[in-house]
């Protein structure tokens, strides 16, 4: 009996232990560190206003960020097979999207907008994009609405790996315009030297059925406890004044949306 109970006091140890070793291991974040403002790479590391909410989450959560940088078209792979915990990285909410992860909550909401030329004008029917070359992120929102919606006006959608890539193919005249989320496209290059002569064409694009409910964080199907635990922090950081911290520091305006 003293040693039915001992083994059985050195199992709940072990539990315990193993608990106790689950709780403090790290969140890890997957994010692709090439979409300024939200995310890019410095000489200290990553920084942008993604990786600050994050970091921020992750205090208000008590736990610790790890981060796994990669390319954008492969966050959501990587949430499937368990090399990540969640992807915080500009990530529109979308039904399509809902149905391989799940989302917090919106953390942000910007609308999509096309850049070209100086100049360059863009009626209803966009048929001034025949033709054209118009450079998309491969498997963004973007993408898709280019896909789907500018495609059948004519124009030839060109996929990459990164935004950056787009600029330069933009300017070196490889491109005629790109097609991108307005917020990165203002701050990431038509405030920048490299996006001088160019300008947004047309209007906002805000459709539900391509640019969602916001930019999210996603999560492996059926954690709802991560779910949770995120969107308490997302609400938390809201209510406190961390979340307007950050955002003053990379944006003159409010970006939550409404």
């Amino acid at each position: 009996m003293k040693k039915l109970a001992l083994l059985g006091s050195l199992a709940l140890g072990l539990l315990a232990a193993t608990l106790s070793y689950a709780d403090e291991q790290p969140l890890r974040i997957g994010i692709e560190a090439a979409y300024p403002p939200f995310a890019y790479k410095t000489p200290n590391g990553i920084e942008g206003f993604d990786y600050d909410i994050g970091n921020a989450l992750c205090e208000q959560m008590q736990r610790k960020c790890q981060w796994v940088e990669q390319e954008y078209d492969g966050l959501i792979p990587s949430l499937k097979v368990r090399k990540i915990d969640a992807a915080l990285s500009s990530i529109t909410i979308t039904e399509e999207r809902k149905r391989s992860v799940d989302f917090t909550h919106k953390y942000y909401f910007t609308p999509g907008r096309l850049v070209m030329k100086q100049g360059a004008q863009l009626d209803e029917q966009f048929s001034q994009l025949k033709g054209k070359n118009i450079g998309v992120q491969r498997g963004s929102t973007a993408d898709r609405f280019a896909s789907e919606v500018l495609a059948k006006a004519g124009a030839t959608i060109v996929r990459y790996t990164s935004q950056d890539e787009i600029y330069l193919d933009l300017i070196a005249g490889r491109l005629d315009g790109t097609f991108a989320d307005s917020i990165p496209l203002q701050f990431g290059f038509l405030d920048t030297p490299r996006g001088q002569g160019f300008a947004f064409v047309g209007p906002e694009f805000k459709d539900p059925q391509y640019f969602g409910e916001g930019a999210g964080i996603a999560v492996r199907k059926g954690n709802g406890e991560l779910v949770s635990s995120l969107n308490a922090a997302i609400d938390a950081i809201r209510a406190n004044g961390k979340y307007q911290a950050i955002q003053s520091k990379y944006f003159k305006n409010d970006i939550y949306g409404d």
